[in-house]
This record gives C-alpha cells, structure tokens and sequence, in this order.
C-alpha cells in the first residue's frame, strides 16, 4: 500500500485563494484605517455628538448581516454572495470617500459593513470548500495573518494617508485591490453546490435588525441628542427590548434560525459569549478612543497616533501566537484566559491615570499591556466554545461567537461614545475662569473636541480656552476608560465561570462534552419542576449517565448467551479475545455511571477510561469483520449484495425524513426498555 500523495493545491485554486486574501485585506483594514483618522474626519464633516458612528454604522450592519449571509449562502451558493459582497463593499467606499457631510458619511460606512460581514466569513467559509480539511489549517492560518498584518499597518498607514493626502483617500486607496480580487474570484471560483433544503428564517432577520438599531440609536444618541430619560430614548430602548423578545420567541420556533437558542443551556457557551462580548467592547473602545487621547489630548497628528496604537496590534497578534503554542503544547488554557482579563484590565487602569501632561510614551505602553492581555485571552474564546458543542453544532456556536463580539463591539463604541460626549461642555467650563465663562455665554455650548482635532478650528482661540478643551476632553476620556473597568470585572468572572474540560484530540464530540448543555439549568432547579431530558442538549445528565449505566450491564450480562452469537463476538473483542475480561470491562464502567458511592466510581474509572478509548480508535470498537458481518445480517440479503457497493441511504432517497428525530424517538424508547429488563436481568 502506498504512502498518501502530499496535497498540492491546483492552480485554479491557488488563484480563488489569492482572490480571497485580497477580499480579506479589503474588508479588514477598513476596520482599523480609519481609526486615526476619524478625529480629523469628524472635525471637518461636524457631527462631534455623534462620533461613534463611524465606527458604529459599518460594525453594527456587519454583525447583522454575518449570520444572514453564513446561512444564505448554504442554501443558494457562495460564489455570486462573495462577488456581491466585494462590489457592495466598494460601493460604501465611494460614497465614503466622497461624502459631503457627516451622515452621507455613515450611511457609506454603513454600505461597507454589509460588504465586510459578506466577505470576512466567506472568506473562511470558501477555504473549506476548496481545500481537505487536513490541510485546511495551514491557508486558514495564511488568512489569519492577513488580518493581523492589517491590524498592525492599518492604524499607521490611516495616519500617513490622512497627514499626507487627506482622509478621503482612506476609502479610495483600496478599490485597485477590490477590482483585482472582483476579476480573479469571477474567473476562476467555480463550486459545486447542493441547495439546503428549508425556509429562510424571515421573521428572524426582520427582528433582529430593528431591534438592534433602536437599541444602539439609543445608546448613541442618550445624553447628546436627548436626555437619557427622554420620551424618544426610552420609546427606543422598550422597542429594542420588544423586537428581542420576538426574536427569541422566533427562533424557538424556526425552522432555520439564525441563532439557536438552545446553545444557551451550554454553561461553557453561555459564559464564553458573555465574557467575548464584554472584551470585544473595551478592545474596540480603545481603538476608537485612544487616538482621540493622543490628537485631542496630547496633540500629536493622526500618523503618530497610529503608531501608539501599534504595540496593541503586535502584542495581540505575537502574544497571540505564543499563547496559542502553549496551549496546544499543555493542554490547559483557562489560566492563560484568566491572565489575560487581568493584564487588559491592568492596561485600562493605566489609561484612567493619564491627563494633558501624560507624555506618548505613556499612551503607547498603556496600549502595549492591553494588547498583551489581548492576546492572553481574545482567541481562547473562540477555542472553548468549539471544543465544548458537538460536531453538528461547530459552525452554528462559532458564528453565534462571532455574532457577539461584532454587536460587543458596536454597543461598546456607541455606550463609550456617549459617555464622551455628554458633559463635554460642562468639562471644557470646569478648566476656565469664571469670567471667561460668562463672557463667552453660549458660545461654549458649541466648542466640542472638534477644536481640539482639527488644526483649522484652533484658529482664533486663545492659548487659554483651547487648553481648557483638551482637558475637557481628557477628564471625559477618563470617564470612559474607567467605565471599561467594572466591564473587565465582569468578562474576568464570566471567564472564571467557564468549566475548564480537556482540549479534544479529535473533531468529534463525546458524551462528556455535550453534558456542559444542562449545567446552568441542573443547579437548583425546584423538584416541582425538574424534569430530567433524554437528549443530550436536555437537563438531566445525570439520568442519562445512569441509564447508559444501566445499558452498559445490560449489554455485559446477555454477552455469552447463546442467543447472542453478534453480541458475545463483540465483547469478546472488547476483551481481546476475552469474552469475560470484556465483560468485566462493561460491568466496571456501568458500576461508575450508577453508583453514587465516590469511592467505589473512582474505582471502576479505569475501566471506564480503557472503554472510551477503544471506542475511540481508529476504525471503531468492532473488528472489521463484526461490522460486515452486521452489516450483512442487518440488512438481510447476500454478503456479495451488501459489501460490493455503497447503497443510497433512506435521508438521501426520502429528504422529509429527519432521521435524526428518529434517532432520538428510538433512544428515548430505548431508554424505557432498558429501565424495565434491568430487573429482569437481575433475576
């Protein structure tokens, strides 16, 4: 027998995979090249109350639109929602580029990001589609880089842009590179596809998207615009609260939702969406804000204070691969998690000490910690959640992840925005004479930061007035860089509320890493209303352990009757030809599963580990042999009839059949009969 061929990508997907890099560097450092320019923009264009939106507009629809399209794009295809994303996204850097004033601005932005939440997962989405999964890791990881590598230069390159041909070139440096990635993916992605059968989950896209929308225009606009307990904010906060509530109802009820909610009932799910979701809005919170520290406090230009954002970038993208090496090196990640919250956490309180007299220096080392904890902790997240749901479950909780860290990352943009800027008059008039105050009347309701960011509205304001904006302006930074600490208090115990199972060696998904579904709900539950399930995403994992106890005895006392010819071969094989050792085997595992005494499980654990893992060898438990053998006695029909061909399965031949409900009605059945001979067995 041959060694297997090593694989050797063809040129025609070497291409698409080109096209797909493109793709991904145009979506990707459009969220972090304009971060330094956004002081300047805002400044020119006005809308200094709504600065958040920038930002907030492209993330808000991104994260919308991620979960629509992953499950779009599996019942019509990918390749024409790719190209689509690619021209859309083109299309928002136009009207960007050219906006005339602040809103056309935001609506191009917000074009942009339903380009970016096409293209960023499709991205990954294609390179499964185009490469074995062995080899898949390694162009994933290709791809990876890419946003890393935009992560670093798109804060510089934002501010070099910015300084030397204005801001509006930001949008229009990137559309050589779209139209390049547009003509390679049309040429050459070509992608077999079979059409997902089922109903698009209509009523849960047209909940979610205004419920998302009323709550962020709330956030944004509460304490600028209009006060928090205004008619308007709090009619925009109960529809948000509303439409939710639908959008929960809805998907408890879809055929295909966007976002299954029984993933919830995963302790391990649950706390790890809670603690990305809180992380993703510090780590966007600074991005945005600490280069309107360092322009509108320190004054240095948008070049420079991209560069201070630069040692995040590196210390999350090096800090991140080391971790990621010593993870897989020992097994644990729990404590590199936990680290990491604390290490951010330390980096947020070092901004909270800044003021006007603070030095670049100081900004820039403040950012180099938070981008350490960053790299600690940010992609464990994605790892545990991926390590504790099934296979079937693994890219429904990674979008889901996703999903939550783009909404973090917009809520935290928008609530950090509004802390800025409400009060900022107020803070400019605490740092000027009295009679400066009373003079200028007013007139001082209408000085922002955008004098302190844009060198053109400096001009005729004396030494004294522009001093007391930029220290305005810093004491309402303090006020939202100390906001993100109670927020890191609460990523670090939802981290510390993460159950710590061992990493996988495998893709598939055992019993023991299901069971994390009913932990949240098991404790405490009133014995009135504790109703212990029979599938795996149930409560009740401890009756299900029992009844496999019960089916594990079972299976060891009918082994050896003559009766049971396939059943004895079977643990006879289990005991390597043993037919008592095997049953002994069994015997040991059911006495862990339903005794409640924690010495005697502890004892039969053994048996229990030796059982699992020769389930979990190659080609299975059964010999080869034993499985045709099956096989052929299953199905009733010669030997020559069953093994000479692979033979349609009935899910394929009748796609109404859900043959996993059938499944699940067998085994909840099985499960009762199994209760009723363990008896009889006794007998």
């Amino acid at each position: 027998m041959t060694a297997p061929t090593a694989y050797t990508m063809t040129a025609e997907h070497r291409r698409v995979f080109i096209g797909l890099m493109l793709g991904m560097f145009v979506a990707s450092i459009s969220q972090t090249i304009v971060g330094p320019a956004m002081p300047r923009i805002v400044a020119e264009l006005g809308g200094m109350d709504h600065y958040s939106w920038v930002a907030t507009a492209a993330m808000l629809v991104s994260a919308i639109v991620v979960p629509i399209v992953g499950k779009l794009s599996d019942m019509f295809g990918r390749r024409e929602f790719y190209l689509a994303g690619l021209v859309i996204f083109m299309v928002g850097s136009v009207i960007s580029g050219l906006a005339p004033n602040f809103w056309t601005l935001v609506a191009g932005r917000a074009v942009q990001g339903l380009g970016m939440g096409t293209l960023m997962p499709l991205s990954q989405t294609i390179i499964g589609d185009i490469i074995p999964a062995r080899q898949r890791g390694k162009y994933q990881g290709l791809m990876g880089a890419v946003f890393g590598v935009t992560s670093v230069a798109g804060p510089i390159a934002g501010g070099f842009i910015t300084d030397a041909w204005g801001w509006r070139w930001l949008f229009f440096a990137a559309l050589p590179v779209g139209v390049v990635a547009v003509f390679i993916i049309s040429r050459f992605l070509r992608l077999d596809h079979e059409p997902t059968r089922g109903r698009i989950d209509v009523l849960g896209i047209v909940t979610l998207t205004p419920a998302l929308v009323a709550i962020l225009l709330a956030t944004s606009m509460a304490g600028t615009t209009y006060p928090w307990g205004s008619p308007v904010i709090l009619g925009l906060f109960a529809v948000g609260v509303i439409l939710l509530v639908s959008f929960a109802v809805v998907q408890t009820r879809a055929e295909n939702p966007l976002l299954p909610l029984g993933m919830f009932r995963n302790s391990i799910f649950t706390w790890s969406n809670i603690a990305a979701f809180g992380l993703a809005m510090v780590m966007f919170g600074a991005i945005i804000y600490v280069p309107v520290f360092a322009q509108g406090v320190l004054g240095v230009n948008a070049t420079e204070s991209g560069l201070i954002l630069m040692p995040m970038m590196l210390g999350l993208i090096v800090v991140g691969i080391v971790t990621g090496f010593l993870v897989t090196k020992t097994g644990r990640y729990k404590e590199f998690m936990l680290l990491g919250v604390a290490v951010v956490a330390i980096g947020l309180w070092m901004l909270t000490r800044l003021g006007v007299e603070s030095s670049e220096w100081e900004l820039a080392a403040s950012t180099a910690v938070m981008g350490t904890g960053l790299g600690l902790a940010m992609q464990q997240y994605t790892l545990v959640v991926q390590n504790a749901v099934p296979r079937s479950a693994l890219g429904v909780a990674t979008a889901a992840l996703q999903f939550f860290r783009n909404v973090g990352n917009t809520v935290g943009v928008a609530i950090f925005g509004s802390v800025m800027t409400a009060g900022l008059a107020g803070a400019i008039a605490s740092h000027l004479p009295v009679d400066v105050v009373d003079e200028m009347g007013d007139q001082l309701q209408d000085i922002d930061a955008g004098a302190a960011l844009d060198p053109a509205a400096t001009v005729g304001l004396s030494p004294e007035v522009l001093a007391a904006i930029r220290a305005g302006l810093s004491d309402q930074l303090h006020d939202v860089f100390l906001l993100g600490l109670p927020i890191m208090v609460v990523v670090f115990l939802a981290t510390l509320g993460i159950r710590a199972i061992p990493l996988r060696d495998t893709v598939h998904t055992g019993e023991e890493a299901q069971r994390e579904y009913l932990d949240t709900m098991a404790h405490g539950a009133p014995a009135e209303s504790y109703v212990p399930g029979l599938r795996h995403e149930d409560v009740g994992a401890r009756t299900r352990e029992r009844v496999l106890g019960i089916q594990l005895a079972l299976l060891s006392r009918q082994a050896g009757q003559q009766d049971r010819p396939f059943l004895t071969r079977a643990v006879a094989e289990l005991g390597e030809g043993d037919l008592e050792r095997g049953r002994q085997m069994l015997h040991r595992a059911a006495l862990m599963l339903t005794s409640d005494d924690e010495k005697e499980a502890a004892a039969a654990e053994r048996f229990a580990v030796e059982l699992g893992r020769r389930a979990t060898a190659s080609g299975g438990l059964l010999s080869d042999r034993l499985r045709q053998d099956l096989a052929v006695r299953a199905a009733e029909r010669s030997r020559d009839e069953v093994l000479s061909t692979i033979e349609p399965t009935v899910a394929e031949r009748h796609t109404a059949v859900d043959l996993t409900q059938v499944r699940q009605a067998a085994s909840e059945l099985s499960a009762a009969l199994l209760v009723d001979l363990a008896p009889e067995a006794d007998d």
